[in-house]
């Protein structure tokens, strides 16, 4: 499946919506900042 890259400032929110791609069978790559997402 897809490799997605997920950027929020808010962990939990991070952390729900990640549990959730990767139970459907996606690799998720998860970031607090987006300069970092962008490097």
């Amino acid at each position: 499946m897809a490799t997605i890259a997920l950027v929020d400032d808010d962990e939990n929110i991070l952390t729900s919506v990640s549990m959730a791609l990767e139970a459907e069978g996606h690799s998720v790559k998860t970031y607090v900042d987006g300069a970092k997402a962008l490097a």
